[in-house]
């Protein structure tokens, strides 16, 4: 495997160094074969169509796998999320007005409004209340990543809870695939991920769109960073579609979902978010699992989680020691942002993917940087 050269020293007005592009390896097997199957029928498991799908097309989605009365605890808990986050602004004398009566779908965006970055200071948390934690072990879910990823599963440590605020450049993720975050180890590592809306996810809202069959190469497209105003890397267009074997016209697949459905993708299927242009918070959580004998992918800032396991059957899920390291944090200080780690209002993220590829846009998320004592 090669790797992408630094240049040396800083820009002449004082940027990151660039990053060249590392030319990675193929691994079509890891995408596209199954482990062995569970012998016993289990609560939720996919059925031969779902599966088949899953690795043929890179997708697939389940609709209403849960009942909203499983999600409720979910919902509650960002409730109390937005309230801590609001009671701590307002301390600060960050925002005049804690919105109490707002909701759960109105009551972000007003902070936002109020307090810019408010909605990424939220998506940084590394919190995992109790209905978070229920729902990454839930025994369906895991019943499904025996199928997918064989019979050890450990959480991936990348894990997000999406505030996607209307209008909002910060929560608008453009066509990627979720390699592209991940260390060149990771690309061995078959990491599938649950992308769950907390409200029936619709184009309006910001749902989420596929490329059908976009990982069946095993490649792991060109991307630059990073987009806009964010800190999101994005597929470099040129020669996309002949290095990923697939169209992006023809291929593509709108993914609306109802209130209790769940989509699953592997870290190849190519994937972006619409805006959010309704007038409600599109709230969803991503989960990730993997087998945890193989690299997490995370340049060594956070190991997985081990959540099931054969050769353990009494295996106890070690929540304090995970959610004790901070990812978001780990990132910013591996990237020297010190700083902006520290700072619990910061609303910049940062981290080792930055390096990995070619900077084509600056914005204050790459000069925080440099600019660690912001």
């Amino acid at each position: 495997r090669s790797v992408g050269g630094m240049a040396s020293g800083r820009d002449v007005d004082g940027e990151p160094p660039r990053k060249k592009v590392a030319q990675m390896l193929s691994c079509p097997e890891v995408y596209l074969t199954r482990p062995p199957q569970p012998k016993v029928k289990k609560p939720g498991q996919l059925n031969e169509e779902q599966l088949e799908q899953f690795f043929e097309e890179g997708f697939v989605v389940i609709k209403d796998f849960f009942k909203p009365e499983e999600l409720q605890p979910v919902r509650d808990d960002i409730s109390r999320l937005v309230d801590d986050l609001a009671e701590r602004l307002f301390k600060a004398g960050k925002i005049k007005d804690k919105h109490k009566d707002a909701g759960l779908f109105k009551r972000l965006t007003l902070l936002e409004e109020e307090y810019p970055g408010t909605a990424v200071i939220l998506h940084k948390t590394g919190k995992l209340p109790k209905g978070f934690r229920a729902l990454w072990s839930h025994e369906r879910l895991l019943n499904i990543m025996e199928q997918l990823v064989g019979p050890e599963v450990a959480a991936s440590p990348i894990w997000n809870l999406r505030t996607k605020t209307p209008y909002n450049e910060q929560t608008e993720v453009p066509w990627h695939q979720d390699n592209a975050y991940f260390d060149e180890e990771a690309l061995g590592t078959f990491i599938p991920t649950a992308w769950i809306p907390l409200l029936d996810a619709t184009v309006q809202n910001g749902c989420l769109q596929m490329v059908r069959g976009g990982h069946r190469k095993g490649v792991l497209a060109r991307h630059v960073c990073c987009t806009g105003g964010t800190w999101y890397v994005e597929m470099a267009k040129e020669g996309v579609e002949e290095i990923l074997g697939c169209d992006f016209k023809k291929d593509l697949v709108t993914c609306e979902m109802t209130y209790g459905s769940v989509i699953l993708f592997n870290n190849l299927t190519p994937h972006r978010s619409l805006p959010n242009t309704s007038d409600e918070v599109r709230w969803s959580l991503d989960l990730r699992w993997m087998d945890p004998s193989k690299p997490a992918g995370l340049w060594g800032l956070k190991g997985c989680l081990p959540m099931r396991s054969a050769k353990n059957p009494n295996l106890t899920i070690d929540w304090e020691a995970f959610e004790a390291v901070d990812r978001n944090q780990q990132q910013q200080k591996s990237m020297d942002n010190v700083a902006g780690a520290e700072d619990e209002f910061d609303a910049t993220i940062q981290g080792p993917w930055m390096e990995r590829w070619e900077i084509v846009h600056h914005n204050k998320h790459t000069r925080s940087m440099v600019n660690s004592d912001k």
